[in-house]
């Protein structure tokens, strides 16, 4: 039992000498630093690209509010124009233009003579035909597509 703390001291004697050294010393010291200054590096590498990323979505931000602007300076030039001008008189005063006969139709002899389209009925009739209408397979085969979802077989 002597004999191994004997050796464990050695051990250690001789271990420790290697941390008197000052080439050893000055090696760890020199890594030490080297270790700070790579982190140092990386959080300014990190912090650069976070503040890229924000600026590329404000930028995109202020892109989109420069279309929506350029949207509304439009629509407000569409709104100032003659057209508008006249299908709004047409549309809420009942107004027509010079040679033109306003006919009033009232609103439920306009809705005898409608005819029910395919896509008005309930769902419940295409379910006892057992196929679904074309336009609607067509619009579910492209939310399909545009949402990445195995093709339904139809």
């Amino acid at each position: 039992m002597h004999e191994k703390i004997k050796t464990y001291q050695e051990y250690l004697e001789k271990h420790l000498e290697r941390f008197r050294d000052v080439q050893f010393i000055g090696v760890m010291f020199f890594l030490v630093v080297l270790l700070l200054i790579t982190w140092s590096g990386v959080k300014a590498i990190d912090a650069n690209y976070a503040l890229q990323k924000q600026i590329a979505g404000l930028q995109q931000q202020n892109t989109v509010q420069q279309l929506a602007n350029n949207n509304l300076k439009l629509q407000n030039q569409y709104y100032n124009s003659s057209q508008y001008l006249e299908l709004a008189a047409r549309q809420d005063f009942g107004l027509a233009a010079p040679g033109e006969t306003v006919l009033v139709v009232p609103h439920n002899v306009a809705m005898a003579h409608t005819v029910t389209l395919p896509q008005d009925q309930p769902a419940a009739t295409t379910a006892k035909s057992g196929k679904t209408p074309a336009y609607q397979r067509n619009f579910q085969a492209w939310m399909n597509f545009f949402l990445h979802r195995p093709q339904a077989a139809n």
